[in-house]
């Protein structure tokens, strides 16, 4: 039916498109691919070990340890002297502070290793830290005491060095198991917010699917081009929206919202109008945002306050750059007997929430309010340059 209804010419030229977006969709998914496994490493004992929270988790745990090396060196709670307790403290802190600085520095640079290879590689980091440690204490202590350094043995320099490193395989043997299990936690964590954000997108494919399917059938008999344009965007859409989730730049989540809009015109027709207010559009390129954040906003948008008006309805979109933060403010109207439909609708909104504080943590700010017959949602977060 669709081979008689269109041209032969514009038939081909719609194959080309799809396919060109087919092969497109195809080598940004390889390229993803590679990415993520090239950094697969990069994960949290290489990469998220200064973040404050788990600096400070790793802190209070190594603080036990001190003192349960110093408990048995004293042997028991009588013996235990607190001068003792707290140069264990220190000499422990003062290890992880070091080691959590170099893997900050270099995490980079050791993401590219193996599991194994980054592991031996951060426990002889580990280890050197501790000897140079040893060695610096040991020289500090002798020239307090003699105010020289002339006479200093080598016994002198690597006094208790041994035993030193024994706590440093210790220290390390427990930085590696608590890594570890809050790897797994955050791994375990992620799984569940990739399941509930691609159920949602199962939510919204079919309603959406339909829809435009039935429109492209009741255009290729009254507007062929229209018809195949709106084959083409959605498409383009589909594929996007099967790709794995992933970082892009704010223009293409804005270039991907406006293909969704653009579908929604062709059906909704002179009802649905949307303005787009765009401050600084140059720098769209180097902000980032994950994949489809605007558009399930935008289709909630349309769902409940264009779809549902027989007179015209506005949609205004908002998006400011700041020195490091974006804001993203989305209005639209809505009926007052409907905010409870709407209200029901809400893991939209809440998937959207919570994608942006997994990638961008407590600096997102997500909100939906309902006043002057207006519903405003408002995004704000501190982005990092891509």
């Amino acid at each position: 039916m669709w081979s008689y209804r269109l041209s032969r010419k514009k038939s081909s030229k719609t194959r080309r498109s799809i396919t060109n977006s087919a092969t497109l969709a195809e080598t940004k998914r390889r390229h993803s691919s590679i990415k993520s496994g090239k950094h697969f490493y990069q994960s949290y004992f290489f990469n998220k070990m200064g973040h404050k929270q788990y600096l400070l988790e790793l802190f209070l745990a190594s603080n036990v340890l001190a003192l349960i090396l110093a408990l048995s060196e004293a042997q028991s709670w009588v013996n235990l002297e607190f001068a003792h307790v707290l140069a264990y403290i220190l000499y422990i802190n003062w290890i992880l502070l070091a080691f959590a600085a170099f893997q900050d520095l270099y995490h980079e640079k050791i993401a590219e290793f193996t599991a194994i290879s980054a592991a031996i590689f951060s426990f002889s980091l580990l280890q050197l830290i501790v000897l140079c440690t040893t060695v610096v204490l040991n020289m500090i202590h002798y020239f307090g005491t003699y105010f020289s350094l002339q006479n200093i043995s080598t016994a002198d320099v690597f006094h208790n060095l041994v035993l030193h490193l024994s706590y440093g395989v210790l220290l390390g043997a427990f930085c590696l198991r608590y890594m570890y299990i809050r790897e797994q936690i955050t791994r375990q964590q992620n799984s569940e917010l990739n399941a509930r954000v691609q159920a949602m997108q199962a939510r919204i494919h079919p309603h959406f699917l339909f829809n435009s399917l039935n429109s492209v059938v009741s255009l290729i008999t009254i507007d062929p081009d229209k018809a195949e344009l709106m084959l083409i965007n959605l498409s383009k859409l589909f594929r996007a929206s099967l790709q794995e989730l992933k970082m892009v730049s704010l223009k293409e989540e804005i270039a991907l919202s406006q293909q969704y809009i653009a579908i929604e015109q062709i059906r909704l027709g002179d009802r649905l109008n949307v303005e787009w207010n765009i401050a600084q559009p140059l720098l769209l390129e180097k902000v980032s945002i994950p994949l489809l954040t605007l558009q399930p906003l935008i289709e909630n948008s349309i769902f409940h306050g264009v779809e549902k008006k027989i007179i015209d309805a506005k949609i205004g979109i908002l998006v400011e750059i700041l020195e490091n933060q974006v804001n993203i403010v989305i209005t639209n109207p809505f009926i007052q007997d409907r905010i409870k439909v709407r209200e029901g609708h809400g893991i939209a909104l809440e998937n959207v929430k919570q994608r942006l504080k997994a990638h961008f943590g407590n600096s997102v700010y997500f909100r939906s309010y309902a006043g002057n017959d207006l519903f405003t949602t408002v995004i704000r977060y501190q982005y990092k340059n891509r």
